[in-house]
């Protein structure tokens, strides 16, 4: 019987990569998008189901693994990418931009993982991939909303990966460095910015040349790259947690285990403080 994986947030990006690459690999997918009406190319592929699905709306989540059960009769993965970003300095944003931030990241992740876990424990058997970021490993200014969201995703997985064992349900985190999406030009323009709050422009001036001219040390991974990473988590029948992708991500994450903390701080602020 042919694996079954839902994927969340699959209308672009790497959740769109993920899907293709699942289905070139002989799975059955249920892609999910909060706007399904306009898809053309998923739905046209044989073993995809393409879906509508909020991870904010509990029935939505309940509908698509219903009707992914009707159609594949299992399901034996959930990857939870759908995700929204945010840019800016913390003080101009507001407090319902922050909230929605973790709504979707955190909460809604928490939500859809909430909803499969009875059909993962009946079946006595299953895997959560949670899609995060190098972010949740170590930050940049202007990103600190951002960051925050992942680093709960990454302490929320950790410690459910414990509880879940008992269960034989596995959990994964996927940490991509900066993907070569629109996802970084969605975050550009859900930019925070308070034209009374003058007091940070010339340092906000600074950063946004540092990440305009790539020199935050993470160059650009694909979607296709990170799909890759995805179906190998998925297949390489380890009880691995991480997997980052990018060596210079790989390297950054190094720098930080490898110096104090006293060190490692000091080296970011020479970097992007004034």
């Amino acid at each position: 019987m042919k694996k079954t994986v839902l994927i969340t947030g699959t209308s672009s990006g790497i959740g769109r990569a993920a899907a293709k690459e699942f289905a070139s690999k002989g799975w059955n997918v249920i892609a999910t998008m909060r706007n399904p009406g306009g898809e053309k190319e998923l739905n046209q592929i044989e073993n995809i189901l393409v879906t509508q699905l909020d991870v904010e709306k509990e029935d939505t989540i309940k509908a698509t693994i219903e009707s992914g059960l009707r159609q594949f009769g299992k399901i034996d993965v959930l990857i939870n990418n759908a995700g929204v970003g945010i840019f800016g300095v913390f003080e101009a944003t507001p407090q319902q931009s922050i909230r929605n931030v973790f709504e979707t990241n955190v909460f809604g992740t928490m939500q859809v993982i909430k909803a499969i876990l009875p059909h993962f424990r009946a079946q006595k058997n299953g895997m959560i991939v949670n899609v995060s970021s190098s972010t949740g490993r170590f930050t940049f200014p202007l990103l600190s909303v951002y960051s925050a969201s992942k680093f709960a995703l990454e302490g929320f997985s950790e410690s459910l990966s414990f509880e879940l064992s008992a269960q034989n349900i596995k959990v994964k985190l996927i940490e991509p460095g900066i993907v070569d999406t629109n996802f970084d030009d969605t975050t550009q323009k859900n930019y925070t910015a308070d034209p009374e709050l003058t007091a940070y422009n010339d340092y906000m001036g600074k950063i946004i040349k540092i990440f305009s001219e790539g020199d935050t040390g993470e160059r650009k991974v694909t979607a296709q790259e990170a799909a890759a990473t995805i179906y190998s988590a998925v297949t390489d029948g380890t009880d691995r947690l991480r997997y980052v992708i990018g060596e210079d991500v790989k390297a950054m994450i190094d720098t930080r285990s490898s110096m104090s903390d006293h060190e490692y701080m000091n080296m970011m602020h020479e970097r992007f403080a004034v």
